[in-house]
């Protein structure tokens, strides 16, 4: 009788820690990749364009599915108007032109696809490539941490109003509008003066903005750039996009759960790109002190770098850390997954190693699998005090050696994978019962 109810307490515990080891990382009791997202692109082609959009749209339009847009040269949408795009509407971005989408502050774009009709942004292009085109420029009226209430985006735009590329305000509930099942593709057009677009630009967009399920992928700039703003995020992909995957900065202040990176490192630039990067400021002096520094909530990311030579493509420079935390910033994340970076987070080298900044950084729950090293800063060797901090109890942290076929249900599947973890693996990467005690 004692055996049994050993066995049974044994078998509870291993139950009840498989259904909360499995938490990490993305979450869902289906795959929420299905149907909506698409991971070969290239293999796509869409109709010829039927309408053109260009200049200002100053007053309310609708973009219909029976139409295919092409957005040619850099496009406003003004005068406090709003764009509303019918679910399974396709926007073609203009290759000879770099075509772009501003949405200026005040003004809102309503792209609500669905999940078996997603609203797509690509390239005109028959044979399509990253940098094809511009990408999209959201810009609200929610706070930045800047002198002054107000900044605007340079990367070379030609509004016909200074106006339309302003962003910031005092108003962090200001509501840009929705993307919701969007997918922006073969973006992030390359400049000499500016550098890259990016896949999607958030300027001081306020929290009543809706950003669920969106995807961006290569992307030769940054998939998700957040530039000031309260705002929360959920379920968004980034895939295969040369730099950052989300890039938050200026003083943002956000929440991003559910969400997944997935690098290559013959993809990924070599100029310092990562899963997520976290600062406050390009410029220290630029930064208002009297102002919001950059917090970032991060609960249940899966960032991943796929390689089929890890090892080797580390040793050869190609791959990099997946997570870059900058000064004066805070950053917390949860329950979330880094695998096969090198190494799994680089802290900046201004960053003093002392309790309150340390309180401010927290990595809780969190699996780090297949990593070159697990927390380090920048221009130090040793990281023995990083890892007894984060490495404590307190943190609850897992740490172990996998491929991605063991790590998750199904990294390898063509058009739907899957990157929810293995629960068997969790368990096993998890030390229960102490050995000395099986008989």
């Amino acid at each position: 009788m004692k055996n049994y109810i050993t066995t049974a307490i044994i078998f509870l515990l291993a139950l009840s820690a498989s259904y909360s080891q499995q938490e990490k990382g993305i979450i869902g009791y289906d795959n929420w990749l299905d149907s909506w997202t698409e991971f070969r692109p290239s293999h796509i082609d869409y109709n010829e364009p039927t309408e053109i959009l260009s200049g200002d749209i100053s007053e309310n339009t609708t973009l219909s599915k029976r139409n295919t847009y092409l957005l040619l040269g850099d496009v406003f949408v003004t005068n406090n108007a709003t764009l509303i795009i019918e679910p399974g509407t396709v926007i073609l971005g203009d290759f000879k032109t770099k075509g772009s989408l501003t949405i200026s502050k005040g003004s809102k774009i309503i792209a609500e696809g669905t999940q078996t009709d997603p609203i797509i942004f690509t390239s005109s292009k028959t044979v399509k490539k990253p940098g094809d085109w511009g990408g999209i420029f959201v810009l609200g009226n929610a706070p930045i941490n800047n002198y002054g209430n107000e900044n605007s985006i340079n990367y070379g735009l030609r509004p016909t109003d200074f106006e339309h590329i302003s962003y910031g305000g005092n108003n962090k509930e200001d509501n840009s509008g929705i993307l919701k099942y969007v997918r922006v593709e073969f973006a992030g057009k390359r400049t000499k003066e500016f550098g890259n677009f990016n896949g999607i630009t958030l300027a001081g967009v306020g929290r009543e903005t809706v950003l669920y399920n969106v995807m961006v992928s290569y992307c030769e700039g940054t998939a998700f750039n957040i530039m000031g703003g309260d705002l929360v995020l959920v379920k968004l992909v980034s895939y295969k996009n040369s730099q950052n995957d989300y890039k938050f900065n200026y003083g943002t202040q956000c929440n991003i759960t559910n969400s997944l990176a997935i690098r290559n490192p013959y993809i990924s630039s070599p100029e310092g790109s990562g899963c997520l990067y976290v600062s406050s400021y390009d410029k220290k002096e630029d930064a208002d002190p009297a102002k919001n520094y950059t917090t970032v909530s991060a609960e249940n990311i899966t960032l991943v770098n796929i390689s089929n030579d890890l090892e080797n493509d580390i040793n050869i420079g190609l791959v990099q850390e997946a997570i870059y935390i900058g000064n004066d910033t805070s950053f917390v994340i949860d329950k979330s997954v880094i695998s096969g970076f090198n190494p799994a987070v680089m802290f900046d080298r201004n960053i003093v190693l002392n309790d309150e900044n340390l309180r401010k950084i927290k990595f809780v729950r969190t699996y780090f699998n297949n990593c070159n090293g697990n927390i380090y800063r920048t221009g130090f060797s040793n990281n023995d005090d990083l890892e007894s901090w984060y490495g404590s109890r307190a943190f609850n942290n897992l740490y172990s050696k996998g491929p991605d076929s063991e790590t998750f249900i199904d990294a390898t599947h063509n058009k739907y994978p899957d990157y929810r973890l293995k629960v068997n693996k969790i368990i096993a990467s998890n030390d229960y019962f102490d050995d000395e005690n099986e008989d």
